[in-house]
């Protein structure tokens, strides 16, 4: 029978030794074989990326990774997905796989900014230097290009400030030239758009975020295609970037319910953005949401759906104010990552003169001095508590 994807992610492989409705957690360091000759053969199919129950050492995951691959596999329509044990774990995977002293990677000037720190601080300790673009100028990315870039890493949309590219386009440049794409498709999740599809190399979501769902485990998933894969393996098998048992059950357990979870944050969002649009003290909404935007129109281009993830600009001359205000909010929680059940809102400092920012902050960076971006998830609440919350303290922005 063909299923649809939401139809499959209801009915993952089952613990049928104990007769559970969810795949077993298997923690396990050392894999036993009957025979030496077995034991061979089965390295052998995992090389050769046959299809296989269990791994031959416990540093390569085990039977409940494996169950969290092959839904992957089949959400992304990948060759292969890796596991990480964090988020940003996948983004360090795929750098320290492909790229080697005397290459040159280009970065989207939005990305998340653990990437930029690792492309431009440690990268660089191994003679690999990285060049960030404009998103908004895909002159300046073509520009950027030499006889030496290995890779092009990108966020779409871009980091707090949800910039939308034209995809195809750097596709394109990319396989003209020999080289390898990476796309950070966490806010889009492959329910929406599958990059590999469309032609990336690589295609990373932190599953911390809407593939868990709960706030409660830590991962990340590298989608691959076949160029690609033995490269990433080797590095994969010796580095120990595995994600546990118990982190793996937990996103399977999240991914059940991906589909309808996006549903009502998406549905949440719009009636929280229709309130904000309103708003006098907000200059800007950063979410496709304007048909005549041309963030809207690229989104429209490439994906099936948005999620609950955007920023607001708020104008205001009293930085104080604006961090009074997202103290005050009753229902949004303060604290990074987002993706789960609940409403979250943080201050964001882009601008590079913040101790504690990452490097020089944004290279390509248009907003104002009194302009202030303050990112907001919206949870699965019931929105019109949400917006009360909302108007009550906005009212505190000076």
């Amino acid at each position: 029978m063909q299923k649809s994807i939401n139809t499959f992610l209801k009915h993952p492989s089952k613990d049928l030794t104990n007769r559970s409705a969810n795949p077993p957690v298997t923690r396990a360091s050392t894999i036993l074989f009957d025979t030496m000759q077995e034991l061979y053969l089965h390295e052998h199919k995992v090389k050769t990326h046959k299809k296989i129950s269990h791994y031959s050492y416990g540093r390569y995951g085990s039977t409940t990774t494996i169950e969290l691959e092959n839904i992957l596999k089949k959400l992304e329509n990948a060759y292969h997905v890796f596991l990480t044990g964090t988020g940003f774990g996948g983004i360090a995977l795929a750098l320290m796989s492909l790229c080697r002293p005397g290459d040159e990677i280009v970065v989207s000037d939005n990305v998340y900014g653990p990437t930029k720190e690792i492309s431009q601080k440690l990268l660089k300790e191994f003679n690999i230097i990285a060049k960030f673009y404009d998103p908004n100028n895909f002159d300046d990315l073509k520009q950027k290009i030499s006889k030496k870039t290995k890779m092009i890493l990108v966020e779409n949309p871009g980091s707090n400030t949800f910039e939308f590219q034209d995809l195809s386009k750097i596709i394109k440049l990319a396989k003209s030239k020999n080289i390898f794409t990476l796309l950070d498709n966490t806010w889009g999740t492959p329910l929406f758009l599958k990059p590999l599809n469309i032609g990336f190399d690589m295609s990373f979501s932190s599953a911390t975020k809407y593939f868990s769902g709960h706030s409660d485990a830590m991962g990340g998933s590298l989608a691959v295609n076949k160029k690609v894969f033995k490269k990433i393996m080797f590095f994969y098998k010796l580095s120990g970037y595995r994600m546990s048992a118990d982190e793996a059950y937990l996103i399977i357990r999240g991914l059940r319910t991906l589909d309808t979870r996006l549903k009502q944050h998406y549905e949440n969002t719009k009636k929280v953005i229709n309130f904000l649009r309103k708003q006098n003290k907000i200059k800007e909404i950063l979410y496709p949401y304007k048909p005549s935007s041309k963030n809207y129109k690229l989104w429209k281009k490439y994906y099936s759906g948005a999620t609950g993830l955007f920023s607001i600009v708020v104008k205001s001359k009293k930085k104080s104010s604006v961090i009074n205000f997202v103290n005050s909010l009753e229902l949004f929680g303060i604290g990074y990552s987002w993706g789960g059940f609940e409403s979250l809102a943080i201050l964001q400092e882009l601008k590079g003169n913040h101790k504690d920012e990452y490097i020089q902050g944004r290279k390509f960076y248009r907003f104002k001095k009194d302009e202030h971006i303050v990112r907001l998830h919206i949870g699965l609440e019931d929105p019109r508590d949400l917006i009360l919350d909302l108007k009550k303290n906005l009212k505190k922005i000076k």
